[in-house]
Formats: C-alpha cells, sequence, structure tokens
C-alpha cells in the first residue's frame, strides 16, 4: 500500500509544482511523455519476458484459468457501462478506456493523456490506484463475502506484482499463479484496450 501512497504523493507534488510554475521550462515539452509511455512499454515487455519460471508455469494450466482474466474484464467493462449512466459529462468510450486501465494507473494514465486530454488522465490514474487500494485493504473480506477468487479480479493487472502478497495471504498460496496469470494477462491487453476505447 505504501507503494500507491508514494506514487499518489508525486502525483500531487506534480500538480503543486505546476501551479506554482517551478518546473525548469524543458520539462514542458510534451514529447517527453510520449518518451515515458514508450520506456513504460519497453519495462513491461523485460518484466513479461524475464519472468521464465511463470511462463513455464502458465503452461501447465488448462485452458479454465482464461475465465479469471475475461472474467475481470467482461465484469469490469459491464461496471463501468453502470457507472456511465451516472456520469454523463464523459462518453461510455472515455468510461471504458479508464477502466481498460485494470488497475495499472502508470501505464493507462500516461496513454490516455497522450492519446486524449491531461483531465481524463487524471481520472485514469485515480480510478485505477483506487482499485488497488481496495485490493490492498480489502482482499480477506472480499474472499468472505465471494470467494477466493474475487481479490484477484478486483486487483486487476496488479494481482501480479503489488496486490499479490494480500491475494496470496487471504486466498491462499495456491492461488497465488493464478493471480500471477491473470495480472500477466490483463497487464499485456492493458496498453490496447485502452487505445482502442479512447480512439473509438
Amino acid at each position: 500500500m505504501r507503494g500507491s501512497f508514494t506514487i499518489l504523493g508525486f502525483f500531487v507534488l506534480g500538480i503543486l509544482a505546476g501551479r506554482l510554475n517551478q518546473l525548469p521550462q524543458w520539462l514542458d515539452a510534451g514529447q517527453y511523455s510520449t518518451w515515458v509511455l514508450y520506456l513504460l512499454m519497453f519495462l513491461v515487455g523485460i518484466g513479461v519476458g524475464a519472468d521464465k519460471k511463470a511462463l513455464r508455469t502458465l503452461a501447465t494450466f488448462n485452458l479454465k484459468i482464461l475465465m479469471v482474466p475475461l472474467s475481470t474484464i467482461t465484469g469490469t467493462l459491464l461496471g463501468v457501462s453502470v457507472v456511465w449512466f451516472f456520469v454523463q459529462q464523459l462518453s461510455l468510450a472515455e468510461l471504458l478506456a479508464v477502466g481498460s486501465g485494470f488497475g495499472y494507473y502508470s501505464l493507462s494514465s500516461v496513454i490516455i493523456t497522450e492519446l486524449h486530454s491531461a483531465e481524463l488522465g487524471v481520472v485514469a490514474l485515480l480510478s485505477n490506484v483506487i482499485r488497488e487500494v481496495i485490493t490492498l485493504l480489502f482482499a480477506p473480506f472480499f474472499v468472505h463475502i465471494s470467494g477466493k477468487l474475487s481479490p484477484i479480479a478486483s486487483g486487476g493487472a496488479t494481482s501480479m506484482d503489488t496486490t499479490l502478497p494480500i491475494i496470496t495471504s487471504a486466498s491462499g498460496k495456491e492461488f497465488a499463479l493464478i493471480a500471477l496469470f491473470h495480472g500477466i494477462v490483463l497487464t499485456v491487453l492493458v496498453p490496447f484496450m485502452v487505445a482502442f476505447f479512447i480512439t473509438f
């Protein structure tokens, strides 16, 4: 959880620095966010490709394991569609793009900022950080009311890293590999789904 609040803290500091005009002139150039996006995509590829143990383990599961990320995607997009009825100032495509971050706030917010606007990028950042924090705080409660797969679905893409320890603690060690697979699939899909909806 400390990591989430650290990211949020840096975000708030950035807002304050921008409002107070305390940034060097070279940081104002819009091209830097594009290079940050490229770097993030590169690091995601390294993370997925370097985890050979995870990739070997995934080969031992049958196709039923695909139902976990597919259920998360379906549930998230349906939930966002319901929220749209109460948030009419944003289009359904914009909200679907935000929801398609699946908790991966750093990448999804940069993509949305680049392809749409900084305002919607902030919405993506905050909503996806909140998703991760909710998972960290309420994973045991989710297990109690909805079963051992529910914290994995709640964690979204973060189930492969930041929320994995709490998911393992709440659901059991036998669910760690499912959470890892789930997170890898969603992490790979985030840039494609966010870009698809935001340009729809």
